[in-house]
């Protein structure tokens, strides 16, 4: 009786996996987005911060504490930074003038965290990492930019999204099997 047992489960275990392996799948070109995390496209100033401040923490050699305190305030000026290039699009000279305003005000508060010589290769290598957060910025905003085309967000409250329609099942059923049906 157990063998019998044994073989019956091994049959319907095998055509549980058959009828699996039969379903189309579904192809779908719009990816998913996972809700816990966040979003590139959402938060590219965040992740133009962060990209910045891990280079000066590794070039500086910061502690945690001074790094914290980077961190928080490359956080603020990279999002007043990304405001003015966003307000003054298209005047480059505008936005350089604006920007180096901003680092003045970095140069101040990084003055109070990092040490006598950390400061001094912070200020001597300024310029680069001014370079260096603008090339991302160039760089990241046409990255962006086409992932935002490739990948469309939900454009609606509800999710809705603009995307190929499911396939319908191309093989139905010949005959009447309504009631009549014999």
């Amino acid at each position: 009786m157990t063998t019998k047992k044994a073989f019956a489960s091994l049959l319907l275990a095998l055509l549980a996996g058959g009828a699996a392996a039969q379903q189309a799948p579904t192809a779908s070109t719009v990816q998913l987005q996972d809700k816990t995390q966040p979003s590139p496209r959402l938060n590219a100033v965040e992740a133009r911060a962060a990209r910045l401040s891990n280079q000066m923490v590794r070039d500086l050699h910061l502690n945690g504490y001074q790094a914290g305190k980077l961190r928080a305030i490359n956080d603020d000026k990279i999002a007043k930074m990304a405001a003015i290039e966003r307000k003054n699009a298209g005047n480059p000279s505008v936005i350089d003038a604006e920007c180096k305003g901003v680092c003045k005000e970095r140069d101040k508060e990084l003055q109070d965290v990092l040490s006598n010589d950390q400061y001094t290769s912070y200020f001597s290598a300024r310029s680069n990492y001014y370079k260096y957060d603008k090339d991302y910025a160039a760089q990241s905003a046409s990255i962006l930019l086409t992932e935002a085309v490739q990948n469309p967000a939900p454009a609606r409250a509800n999710n809705a999204v603009i995307a190929p329609a499911k396939a319908k099942p191309t093989s139905r059923p010949a005959g009447n099997l309504g009631r009549n049906a014999r």
